[in-house]
């Protein structure tokens, strides 16, 4: 715990430059637990962005390989003054970890480095390992797609296995067999060509932030469909008995918006909660700004408006598809009183990982062996672009194990991750190890 604990405690932020000097100190400390782990080499590999962290033992080369999967950035920790203790000095309360990366991904990326170690120690491997650990995953993996182009013969596994995901319950084990795409923009509505007085100009003078609220409220309509032309045609739709097994998996309604107190929900007309955040696609504004923000009050009438925004995606939707396609509609709708500009961030493709592959099967009996139930299979609302890059690219499928829970805020503040899911995790995972070895004899 304290190994985990000295991880936390370091800020690699990556979408903060301030934060670049913690992104080498992060690799560094990897590459000390790997090796203490049994990893017979490790190295810090750079790349064109934050380096990976890559680690291997290979103890029979005539045996299977699974290659492990994690990141060691984090998100930023705004708003801090909602943490209840401070993000990176991690703490334990009523049995959680609390501390920015608990859950998402230094806890689940440290469970597989203790189960490494542990059947490192008790010479119980049966299989090759590999680890692959990068610093850009909530980036959008930018420089891990060329890595991987450059590597392919040095990442060559039959599994990659990653624990990025979450569990229905914390008594209700799953595993997760799909992931929504993304797109991501940033968009700037400039009106006139600086602020200007609200009373003076005001009635006369086009407001951008009124007009880019007016852009957004266009984009979806009052059933929660997205009114983008063209956006539904490769939606990939499923199939009555999908939906069906989908909406088997146990879920209160009424639990889901106490837990996030709200007295309603909304979204797309036709589908329940369930298919909503694992089927269907989306439009979200994540963030929205310009004017004036600070204390008190100031009578302007903003040059500029800017707002952040995505859309998660199903399988057969091309994120760089649906990028251009917005762009080019929320440019079409803008008036003649401001200019837009929309700029496309990172995105990644959908991914779906069959039930019938050997690796499955293993980790649906790690499962069975820890918590005595069969995993729910299930489709997660997030996103890891990089999982479907890696079946493009190296060709190999891969496995989501997730041990997190919704009430673990990831992203948000107070992140935390229950101490007893720590210790499962690394305890399924090395089963997972057994099972596979056994799969694949």
């Amino acid at each position: 715990m304290e190994e985990l604990f000295d991880a936390i405690r370091i800020p690699s932020i990556s979408s903060l430059s301030d934060h670049k000097d913690d992104m080498i100190r992060m690799s560094e400390y990897l590459k000390e637990c790997l090796l203490k782990a049994g990893a017979d080499t490790v190295e810090i590999m750079k790349t064109a962005g934050n380096p990976v962290v890559y680690g291997e033992k290979i103890i029979d080369p005539s045996l299977p390989t699974v290659l492990i999967y994690s990141h060691y950035d984090v998100m930023p920790v705004d708003p801090l003054n909602l943490w209840d203790s401070p993000p990176f000095e991690p703490e334990i309360r009523d049995g959680k970890i609390y501390a920015r990366g608990a859950d998402d991904d230094k806890g689940q990326g440290f469970m597989h480095i203790k189960a490494f170690e542990a059947l490192c120690k008790t010479n119980m491997l049966r299989t090759n390992v590999k680890f692959m650990i990068e610093g850009e995953e909530e980036i959008g993996s930018v420089s891990l797609g060329a890595f991987c182009d450059e590597h392919k013969e040095m990442l060559k596994a039959d599994i990659i296995l990653v624990s990025d995901t979450g569990m229905i319950a914390q008594d209700i084990p799953s595993i997760t067999t799909g992931l929504r795409g993304l797109a991501y923009w940033q968009v700037e509505v400039t009106g006139p060509n600086r602020d200007l007085h609200s009373g003076l100009f005001g009635g006369a003078v086009g407001n951008p932030i009124n007009i880019l609220a007016k852009m957004i409220a266009r984009i979806t309509d009052e059933n929660g469909r997205i009114t983008i032309p063209g956006f539904y045609d490769d939606v990939l739709v499923s199939s009555e008995k999908e939906r069906e097994m989908l909406n088997k998996a146990p879920f209160s309604i009424e639990d889901y918006k106490s837990a996030i107190n709200v007295e309603e929900l909304f979204g797309e007309e036709g589908f329940t909660t369930t298919e909503r955040t694992g089927i269907r696609p989306t439009f979200d504004v994540c963030g929205i700004w310009g004017g004036y923000t600070g204390e008190g009050a100031k009578t302007v009438l903003p040059s500029k408006a800017f707002a952040k925004i995505s859309a998660r995606l199903v399988p057969n939707q091309d994120h760089k598809k649906i990028a251009e396609m917005f762009k080019e509609y929320f440019e079409g709708i803008a008036p003649k009183s401001v200019k837009v500009k929309v700029e496309t961030h990172h995105g990644g493709q959908a991914y779906v990982c069959p039930i019938d592959l050997p690796a499955y099967y293993a980790a649906e009996k790690a499962f069975e062996k820890v918590y005595g139930k069969t995993p729910v299979p299930m489709r997660s609302g997030g996103s890891i672009p990089i999982i479907s890059t890696f079946e493009e690219k190296l060709g190999i499928k891969t496995i989501l194990m997730g041990f997190g829970l919704e009430s673990d805020a990831i992203h948000s503040p107070n992140e935390n991750f229950p101490v007893v899911n720590f210790y499962n995790g690394i305890e399924t995972i090395t089963w997972f190890y057994h099972f596979f070895a056994e799969e694949m004899k």
